[in-house]
Parts: structure tokens; C-alpha cells; sequence
């Protein structure tokens, strides 16, 4: 009797530790391969259309610290956050510091929300409808917004911040890199 108790003890385990894998692979972030960036690791090269549709590479900001923000116009975290980057941008840019948006939105979306709600740094736009947005290429693997990323001078990612900053986190954020 306790041999056939010990058995179901282990069947049992074997099936749990089983269930346990297939759901960790299962709901575990994809990555996406090579393309993934991470803290540490330099940055994917791309380039967007910005608001004129001139395509703009992230390599024009090369030397600059760079607050990588994607957002969306329909996202209420990012608009009320959108003042406090645009202050940021205007503050530190004598200190190399550039802001850089990335509506993950439709182009006349974008449009149409900085008529009302203008900022001072550049939009870029990467449209929901592409297979593979760009967020998840620079680490949003959570897929929220806004979703920043900060970028040193010699182009490797210093931090990644899923969520809204508030004036005093994004300050803290920045300062040691300034």
C-alpha cells in the first residue's frame, strides 16, 4: 500500500512539474530572438516616418542621451505624461539630452492629438498594424504604454521604465546620466 502511494506522489509531482513547464513557456514574454535590446545591450537600429513623413533614423541622435517614449494618443498615462517629458526636452537639451516620441498610433491620430497637445521634440510614428512594433523590439515584453526606454551617449540601454513617471521619478531617472 505504500509503494502504490509513494507511486501516485510521484506520478502526481511529475504531472505538476510537467504543467509547470508548459505554462511557464507558455505565458513566458517572447523576446524575439537576436532583435530584442536590453539593459546594457546597444541598441536596435531603425528608422520611422515622422509627422512630415521624412523617415527618421535613431542614428541622428547618436551622442545624445535619449528618452525613447512610445505612446499613443489614445493612451490617458501618456498624455498626461507628455508635459512632463516636453519640460525634460526643453530643460537638459543645452546637456545633450533629446526626447524622442513614438506613437504607436495612426498617423492622423497623432496628428490630431498634438494640434491640441503639442510637445517640444520629435514624433515618430510606428503604426499598431506592423507584425512586430517597435516597443517590443527595445523591451516592452509587458506590450503597455507608455513604455520609455533611455538610451546613453554611446548608444546601449540604460533603463526601461514600463508605466507613467511622475515628475520626481522621472527626474531621479535621468539625473545620473546627465
Amino acid at each position: 500500500m505504500l509503494q502504490r502511494a509513494h507511486l501516485w506522489i510521484v506520478l502526481a509531482a511529475l504531472a505538476a512539474a510537467g504543467a509547470g513547464m508548459l505554462a511557464g513557456h507558455w505565458f513566458k514574454p517572447q523576446r524575439g530572438g537576436a532583435a530584442y535590446t536590453e539593459v546594457g545591450r546597444q541598441r536596435v537600429d531603425f528608422a520611422r516616418p515622422d509627422l512630415a513623413g521624412s523617415l527618421r533614423h535613431i542614428s541622428e541622435w547618436d551622442g545624445k542621451l535619449v528618452v525613447l517614449n512610445f505612446w499613443a494618443s489614445w493612451c490617458a498615462p501618456c498624455r498626461s505624461e507628455m508635459p512632463l517629458l516636453s519640460t525634460l526636452a526643453e530643460r537638459e537639451s543645452a546637456r545633450g539630452l533629446v526626447v524622442i516620441g513614438v506613437a504607436v498610433d495612426e498617423v492622423e491620430a497623432t496628428r490630431g492629438f498634438l494640434v491640441d497637445h503639442p510637445v517640444k521634440y520629435p514624433i515618430l510614428v510606428d503604426p499598431p498594424a506592423r507584425a512586430r512594433d517597435l516597443s517590443s523590439t527595445y523591451g516592452n515584453v509587458r506590450r503597455v504604454l507608455p513604455y520609455t526606454v533611455l538610451i546613453g551617449r554611446d548608444g546601449r540601454i540604460l533603463a526601461q521604465q514600463f508605466g507613467e513617471f511622475d515628475a520626481n521619478e522621472l527626474d531621479a531617472w535621468i539625473k545620473p546620466y546627465l
